[in-house]
């Protein structure tokens, strides 16, 4: 697993508190923290910078966190995102699974559950990572020993 420093988090909350709380208790994790306080502000850094993960308010002042995810996943498909709401519904929860986000949490949380939720994620996004590098290297293995053969096949008919 990558290790917390190596990890960047987006904070995607209108609330300057909040804001500030996570982007401490988080760098104090050891994670590299960007924060933003609006959707577009969000959107914007995340086509100009690589983040592992985004929590994301569910209400922005300039759009919801459930339009928010559906933007995001069209430019950042494998951002982990996690919608932190003070205003669950059934109805909100559905549509932001609906809408790919990873998570969902309830506000007020405690920093131990947003943690372990946080690391929860990062591991199977890393988990995700090596099983396609995994893919990947086996390919090109597959491939180079077939290339081997046809020229192996080749030489010996001269």
């Amino acid at each position: 697993m990558r290790k917390p420093e190596q990890a960047r988090i987006l904070v995607i909350d209108d609330d300057e508190s909040v804001r500030k709380s996570l982007e401490t208790v988080l760098r104090e994790e050891g994670y590299a923290v960007d924060v933003a306080e609006n959707g577009r502000e969000a959107i914007n850094k995340s086509k100009a910078n690589f983040y592992n993960l985004a929590l994301v308010d569910l209400r922005l002042p300039d759009m919801d966190g459930i339009e928010l995810l559906t933007e995001m996943r069209e430019t950042v498909p494998k951002l982990v995102k996690i919608i932190i709401t003070g205003y669950p519904s059934l109805k909100s929860a559905m549509e932001a699974v609906n809408r790919a986000a990873d998570g969902y949490l309830t506000k007020p949380y405690t920093m131990e559950n947003l943690l372990r939720t946080i690391k929860e994620h990062l591991k199977k996004q890393e988990e995700a990572r090596r099983y396609s590098e995994q893919k990947v290297k086996e390919f090109i293995e597959t491939r180079a020993e077939e290339y081997e053969t046809r020229i192996g096949a080749k030489e010996s008919k001269k």
